[in-house]
C-alpha cells in the first residue's frame, strides 16, 4: 500500500460500498489514493476528486497517468480512473462535465493526509517549522492561516477557535496571540504552537498536543471545510444511483454532527436508509499500526 496516505478503515469501506466490478465510484477526498487503489483492485472504476494539486499528481504518478491542466483544473484519465482537481462541493458539476452515470458509491475520507501533515511547507503541522499556510489549494486560495492569526480581532479569534476547534481555552489563546503579534507578525507553525503551549496546559486527559485544536480550527476556516461538506452531501443523492452507498469517515465531532444530521433528515424524507445506526470506529489493531486513525468514525447510508 502506498505510504503517501495510509487509508483509514479500508476493509470496512470496501465492504460497505459493496464494490461491484466495472461500476463507477467516487472518492471525494482522493488524498494519497489508498481507498481508490482498493476499489480499483476490486476491478471497479473511480472518479477521484481532490482540491490539493499534489494529491492529483502523486496518485497520477502511482498509476502512470499523464496530468493535464484543463480549464484551470488538473486532470488525469484512464479507462478505470479519472482524477480531477476540485472542491468536492462541486461534485455534481464535475460528474456532469465528465458525463458519468450509474454511480454506485461515494466515499468521503475527511482526514488530512499524512503527506500534507508531514510536508513542512504546507504548514498543517505544529511538529514542523514552516510558514503558517494550511491552504489545500495554494494556487487558487489567497487567505492563509497566518493572515487570519494576524488580522482577526481578539473576539473573532476566540469564536473561530471555539467553534471550529471546540477548544475550551480559546479565549486565553486568542488573547495571547493578540499580545504576541503586537511584538512581531506570527508567521510560522512553531511560533504559533509555542504561543499556544505557553497558555494552554496539557491535562492528563489530553490525548493530543495542546495546539491540536487551534490548528484544526485554522485549517477548517482557511479551507471552509464545513461549508463544503454541507454543500457536497445533498449532491451525493443527485449523482448516486438507487441502491448506491454513501460512506463518510469523519475525524472530529463537527464533521460527524453534519453527517449524522444529514442522514437523519434524509432518512425522514425517505430518500436514504441508514445502514450504520452508530458510527464504526477503527479496530485496536488498526490504531496501533496507524495512530492517526484513532479518531475516525465511519457512517453509511444507502440511497432509496
Amino acid at each position: 500500500m502506498n505510504t503517501y496516505h495510509i487509508p483509514v478503515m479500508l476493509k470496512e469501506t470496501l465492504q460497505f460500498l459493496q464494490v461491484k466490478p466495472k461500476a463507477w465510484y467516487i472518492d471525494a477526498n482522493l488524498g494519497g489514493g489508498g481507498h481508490t487503489e482498493g476499489i480499483i483492485k476490486a476491478r471497479s472504476k473511480v472518479l477521484g476528486i481532490d482540491l490539493d494539486p499534489e494529491a492529483i499528481r502523486e496518485v497520477a504518478k502511482n498509476h502512470h497517468l499523464e496530468v493535464k491542466l484543463i480549464n484551470d483544473h488538473l486532470q488525469a484519465i484512464s479507462a478505470d480512473l479519472i482524477l480531477y482537481q476540485s472542491n468536492f462541493a462541486h461534485m455534481g458539476e464535475v460528474v456532469k462535465k465528465l458525463q458519468l452515470d450509474k454511480i454506485l458509491g461515494v466515499l468521503f475520507d475527511l482526514g488530512v493526509s499524512s503527506h500534507q501533515l508531514e510536508k513542512p511547507q504546507r504548514g498543517f503541522s505544529f511538529n514542523l517549522e514552516a510558514p503558517l499556510d494550511m491552504r489545500m489549494d495554494p494556487q487558487h486560495m489567497t487567505v492563509t492561516a497566518a493572515d487570519l492569526i494576524n488580522a482577526l480581532h481578539e473576539n473573532e479569534l476566540t469564536q473561530l477557535i471555539q467553534k471550529y476547534g471546540e477548544e475550551r481555552y480559546a479565549k486565553r489563546i486568542a488573547k495571547k496571540i493578540v499580545e504576541e503579534r503586537k511584538k512581531q507578525r506570527i508567521a510560522t507553525t512553531n511560533h504559533l504552537a509555542q504561543i499556544i503551549t505557553s497558555v494552554r496546559p496539557k491535562s492528563k486527559a489530553d490525548r493530543t498536543h495542546p495546539a491540536t485544536r487551534t490548528f484544526q480550527a485554522l485549517r477548517i476556516a482557511v479551507n471552509d471545510e464545513l461549508h463544503s461538506l454541507k454543500e457536497a452531501l445533498p449532491q451525493v443523492l443527485e449523482v448516486l444511483s438507487p441502491g448506491g452507498r454513501l460512506v463518510v469517515i469523519s475525524f472530529h465531532s463537527l464533521e460527524d454532527r453534519i453527517v449524522k444530521n444529514f442522514f437523519k433528515d434524509e432518512n425522514k424524507k425517505g430518500s436514504i436508509k441508514i445502514i450504520t445506526q452508530k458510527p464504526l470506529i477503527p479496530s485496536e489493531e488498526e490504531v496501533k499500526t496507524n495512530p492517526r486513525s484513532r479518531s475516525g468514525k465511519l457512517r453509511v447510508a444507502e440511497k432509496l
